[in-house]
């Protein structure tokens, strides 16, 4: 919001100066980004006229004027196309100094002596400007300081509202907030009655629920021929906006003054009484700056017989705009509810002062205020006679504002304060809001403009603000500080993030909104939860699982020449079930190319199943029940469909590890294998406690075994068995050896077993271990058919 500080004092003005204005403002949370003058720093220009106009003798685009300052008339050579005679435009005399520092002194050009300089706006550093000079009233005072005349020595405010502040988007809501914060008088704008006469326009509303209130009022016969008035181009520009004809810089002016968007219409130009609907299926309207908007059917129209003529709360159509020869006019003030508006501008790639407004929220009871003032300022300055207001309002569907509790002790107790009620009292009022006794605090009801209050805490934050965040105590809060408890049956999951980053992996984090295609891709089976309103295309769902986001890292790197990417997360994913939507930290992996960094005492080898799968057994191995996890061969649809295993804890799936499907992966740009494992963080982190037991006196004894097996027989089975069947003795166990080829039949395969035997109270004999051996090589026959190999 950019705003003039002399408007602003006119509405509310505190005896501070600018800094001490500026300061206030951004203490209470209405932060002051710059503080910059309305025009460029010059002295010596009065208020001119040009007394006669002379072609110069020796060119043609040059004028030869006579100017007076009020007091004496001076020749001066003008190249500027509108400069006749009676013109009051600036003058700088002799004597000037410009903004750019030109210093104005008597010259001849062309032959012909100049005696000070005509000037332009543009030269005056007040904005662009239009083509030659700047056409000053006729009721100018000649020879007056232009400055002063035009209360130059001003200056423009930009505030960076919050969205939740969209009151504070006028002068008058800024004149509001001052006079709350400084305890000042606020002086509210002047509307004249206006004679009304003629009939009314016709206007209706399908709507309601999207607009409860809906004015219109024709006003016919203005001058078409009428200017904007200096004054009031002066206080739009310094607002940041341009003039664009008079009817539109007076609705611009409203809207700037009261906060209230307006749109006028060319009457002659709409067919019929005016409706608000929503569009229906394929209309099109061309808009005030020429784009063709496609309308969707939750997007808020106005309409007459002949289709939409305006987007409700953002821009008007070009069929019914305004122009030079526009005599009578339906100007529109209306209240739209911040949902039936909120991101249709933004879809349209639009974003205008209306949608700006109406988006956070609009004061349901100023619209006939700004049609009185906008009326008022119209006839004043353009003539023309106004017909009555048509107003359609749904009272049921305008917003309520519900009583909200403070209390009195949590208001202190929140802001560490010893504020007494009086004071709390006062900036209530201060700020417009009813208040009645309620208990321990009060009933408070906000004004019609406050969209934001509506809890406990809002007031709070509203006596923080008006007392100032810089007035408050700064005092830590009193508390006790434990160590939190770390259980001994849980592995941190900061550990896992160290084992991952010793294995050679890089963490990531990727975002938790993720592209709906390629989750649906990695996971046809589950719908994932789509977002209402999407940062992009690319982020239209929630992840149910970390690979998208680690695939799409992965992609990434690999487009910009890293050959070899090794990635892990650790972050939540959410999956939809029955009973809702079930959030839980999930541990993932992803890795592609060369096995080892770049060196001469390695091979090129790339990374395979294996690599990632002794990587996972690593992480399993700190959780120190790693018995309890197994790897099952199953399929998954974003896994090779040889190259997946299922990841069990105790019989439950907890996790999936394999290649990433070849199809997938060449959708996705991915040439070489990319390998993946997610596993569900609560699988690695409950930890059985450790416990102690006393080391063996006695020597251990290890047998290995070279059974033959089928090569569907996992691996993990025959150890299973082995373990079992070998009992009590059994301290550890390990497959060392597997071999396919001469001397084994085809579908055949030799695994090595390492079996480590052992006992607390004596030395294990041959018989004993012999007896063991027996009992895993039958258990090994009759379980799984596997042979001692010869």
């Amino acid at each position: 919001m950019r705003v003039s500080e002399n408007w602003l004092r006119e509405w509310a003005d505190p005896a501070v100066d600018t800094a001490g204005l500026t300061h206030r403002l951004t203490m209470a949370g209405l932060e002051v980004d710059a503080v910059e003058p309305v025009a460029g720093a010059f002295d010596g220009v009065v208020v001119g006229r040009i007394e006669g106009c002379e072609p110069h003798p020796e060119a043609d685009r040059l004028q030869v004027c006579t100017v007076s300052d009020g007091t004496a008339t001076f020749q001066v050579v003008c190249g500027a196309a509108n400069a006749r005679a009676g013109l009051i435009a600036p003058f700088a005399r002799e004597g000037a100094t410009l903004p750019d520092g030109t210093a104005i002194r008597a010259t001849r050009l062309r032959g012909v002596e100049s005696c000070g300089m005509l000037c332009s706006a543009a030269e005056l550093g007040l904005g662009e400007g239009g083509e030659g000079l700047l056409e000053l009233p006729a009721a100018a005072e000649v020879g007056a300081d232009l400055r002063a005349w035009l209360g130059l020595d001003d200056r423009a405010i930009e505030i960076d509202l919050t969205p939740n502040r969209g009151d504070c988007l006028s002068v008058r809501g800024l004149a509001r907030e001052v006079g709350a914060l400084f305890d000042c008088d606020v002086t509210e704008a002047e509307v004249p009655e206006v004679a009304v006469s003629g009939e009314p326009a016709a206007a209706r509303v399908a709507e309601t629920a999207a607009c409860p209130r809906y004015l219109v009022r024709p006003v016919r016969g203005i001058d078409p021929t009428a200017a904007s008035p200096v004054w009031l181009q002066e206080r739009l520009r310094r607002s940041g906006l341009r003039s664009l004809g008079l009817v539109v810089d007076v609705t611009n002016y409203v809207l700037l003054e009261l906060g209230q968007p307006l749109h006028a219409f060319d009457a002659e130009r709409l067919q019929g009484g005016l409706e608000v609907r929503f569009a229906r299926d394929g209309e099109v309207l061309t808009l005030l700056d020429g784009s063709e908007a496609e309308l969707a059917a939750d997007m808020l129209v106005i309409a007459d017989e002949a289709g939409p003529t305006a987007l409700a709360g953002v821009m008007g159509g070009e069929r019914s705009a305004v122009d030079e020869n526009t005599r009578d006019i339906v100007l529109e003030a209306a209240f739209f509810t911040p949902d039936a508006i909120l991101g249709r501008a933004r879809r349209l790639g639009l974003h205008t002062d209306a949608s700006h407004r109406f988006e956070r929220g609009v004061d349901p009871a100023l619209p006939r205020l700004a049609l009185e003032r906008a009326t008022a300022l119209l006839t004043e300055l353009a003539g023309g006679e106004p017909g009555p207001i048509t107003e359609v309002t749904d009272t049921a569907a305008l917003p309520k504002w519900e009583n909200v509790p403070l209390r009195h002790e949590r208001l202190n107790a929140l802001l560490g304060t010893d504020i007494d009620a009086d004071t709390v009292l006062n900036t209530l009022r201060r700020l417009g809001m009813q208040e009645s006794e309620h208990l321990d605090g009060w009933r408070v009801v906000p004004p019609s403009h406050r969209f934001d209050i509506g809890v406990e805490e809002d007031l709070v934050e509203e006596v923080a603000r008006v007392v100032g965040y810089d007035h408050l105590p700064a005092a830590l809060p009193a508390m006790e500080v434990a160590a939190p408890r770390q259980p001994e049956g849980r592995l941190p999951a900061a550990r896992l993030r160290r084992l991952m980053a010793h294995r050679d992996y890089l963490e990531a984090i990727t975002y938790s909104f993720v592209d709906a295609r390629l989750q649906r891709r990695l996971e046809p089976g589950l719908e994932p939860l789509a977002l209402a309103n999407p940062l992009s295309a690319e982020m239209d769902v929630m992840r149910t699982s970390l690979w998208p986001g680690l695939l799409t890292a992965i992609q990434h790197n690999r487009h910009r020449q890293r050959s070899r990417v090794r990635l892990f997360e650790l972050g939540q994913r959410f999956r939809p079930e029955a009973d809702g939507l079930k959030q839980e930290n999930a541990l993932a992996a992803a890795a592609i190319g060369s096995r080892w960094p770049e060196q001469w005492g390695a091979g090129g080898d790339s990374v395979d199943l294996f690599d990632l799968k002794g990587d996972l057994e690593a992480i399993i191995a700190a959780t120190g029940a790693a018995d309890a996890f197994t790897f099952e061969a199953d399929s998954h649809p974003a896994l090779h469909p040889g190259q997946s295993a299922r990841i069990e804890r105790d019989g439950e799936l907890v996790g999936w590890l394999g290649a990433l499907h070849p199809v997938i992966a060449e959708e996705l740009d991915l040439a070489d294998p990319v390998y993946l494992f997610e596993i569900a963080v609560e699988a690695l982190t409950a930890a059985p406690l450790p416990t102690y037991r006393t080391p063996s006196r006695y020597p251990a004894i290890r047998r290995d075994l070279a059974v033959v097996v089928d090569e569907a027989v996992a691996a993990a089975d025959v150890l299973a068995v082995a373990r079992e069947a070998a009992g009590e003795w059994l301290r550890d166990s390990r497959l060392f050896d597997v071999y396919r080829g001469k001397g084994i039949d085809s579908g055949r395969k030799s695994l090595g077993l390492g079996l480590t035997l052992q006992d607390d109270s004596r030395t294990l004999t041959d018989g004993d271990v012999e007896a063991v051996t027996e009992n895993v090589v039958r258990a090994l026959s009759q379980r799984l058919g596997a042979t001692l190999r010869d």
